[in-house]
């Protein structure tokens, strides 16, 4: 399962907290993203459908991932929002750990983002290709901070991919999918 080969990376420490480095933009031609993904030497970990339930909290930012064959995973993470590559502080949980911190009931469901995600590896640095229902196609960039990779060097890493893949990029994108996605529920109500 591609959750556990990440989990048991040494440079993907299951441990909270945990950090990374962050870069979204538009997609303009997956095809070429996919192409530029080879020639730089990128692996092609899967491709999975992810459907994330966002939930408020008063701190901090909380979604459950699931995707088929796959175990259930939650994200709890702070971040800025930025065009720029943004520090990323996150811990990842396992369905019973998440019960055990925040209960069955007390969560309130805020949205859902439904995506198709291609996930290639080079490194430390996870490339997202997805495709985001209602939303379109993105590029992420999530260089992990470890022992062996300091927040200067993500910083790097990710910048030097944002040069290699500027062809294929569009806007720089600053919110998560789930702010994009309540700005479309809200233009949708009006």
């Amino acid at each position: 399962m591609i959750a556990e080969r990440l989990l048991a990376d040494p440079v993907y420490d299951s441990n909270p907290p945990m950090q990374n480095i962050e870069f979204k933009a538009e997609l303009r031609d997956p095809a070429a993203a996919r192409q530029q993904c080879k020639v730089f030497g990128a692996h092609h970990i899967g491709t999975l459908q992810q459907t994330d339930t966002y939930y408020k909290l008063t701190d901090g930012r909380l979604k459950k991932r699931e995707a088929p064959g796959e175990p259930i995973e939650w994200i709890y993470y702070h971040r800025n929002d930025s065009v720029k590559p943004r520090m990323s502080n996150y811990s990842l949980l396992t369905d019973d750990q998440a019960r055990r911190r925040w209960g069955t009931k007390s969560l309130r469901q805020w949205l859902i983002v439904v995506k198709k995600r291609e996930l290639w590896m080079i490194d430390n640095v996870r490339i997202h290709l997805d495709e985001v229902e209602q939303l379109g196609k993105f590029i992420e960039f999530e260089a992990i901070v470890s022992k062996s990779h300091d927040v200067q060097e993500c910083h790097l890493a990710v910048n030097h991919l944002r040069e290699v893949f500027g062809p294929v990029m569009g806007e720089m994108v600053a919110p998560s999918y789930c702010d994009l996605m309540a700005q479309v529920e809200s233009a949708r109500q009006k």
